[in-house]
């Protein structure tokens, strides 16, 4: 509706009002696919401020009812991605969760994959956070991961030759 009364102000003549309610519309149209709280939490926390982007996510109360359910995944990806930062093993639970909702975009499960393969070797779990890293490396199709992928390798390949002596682990 929004949109034919954009052509029909285009039509009579009135460029400046149809382009602005066409602007206007297709926010709105945005916001319903998109949740705008998420949008700014994902803004600020490629600016790194957690507590900012935490405080946007908590304002979301019920994730199932107040966001499309295509998006139930990725508010899950988010939660897990500011809840590593303080308190890294427990954000398994919501990485597996986003993995288990489903999110359309390869190099987000690759990310979550990543940090599922980070959070078994803070465990000791080497063959769990191998095959995180195998599944994240053909989750990676856009190739934005090698570079984490190829460190996490090499730290999984650390941890063979750390030493045990006397009973504990000398790190």
């Amino acid at each position: 509706m929004v949109m034919g009364a954009a052509v029909a102000l285009c039509a009579f003549g009135f460029w400046g009002w149809g382009i602005l309610v066409l602007f206007i519309g297709g926010l709105f149209l945005l916001s319903f696919f998109f949740n705008e709280n998420m949008i700014l939490a994902q803004w600020f926390l490629r600016r790194e401020k957690t507590d900012k982007a935490e405080a946007w996510l908590l304002k979301i109360n019920d994730y199932e009812k107040q966001i499309h359910k295509g998006q139930h995944g990725y508010y899950n990806l988010l939660i897990g991605m500011i809840e590593s930062r303080k308190q890294p093993l427990k954000s398994e639970k919501y990485f597996k969760k986003s993995l288990a909702l489903g999110m359309k975009m390869s190099h987000n499960i690759a990310l979550a994959k990543l940090s599922l393969a980070g959070i078994a070797m803070a465990k000791r779990n080497k063959r769990e956070a191998q095959m995180y890293l195998q599944e994240a490396a053909k989750d990676d199709k856009n190739k934005l991961l090698t570079d984490q992928i190829k460190m996490m390798k090499q730290q999984l390949g650390q941890m063979d030759k750390q030493v045990v002596r006397g009973g504990y682990r000398q790190f």
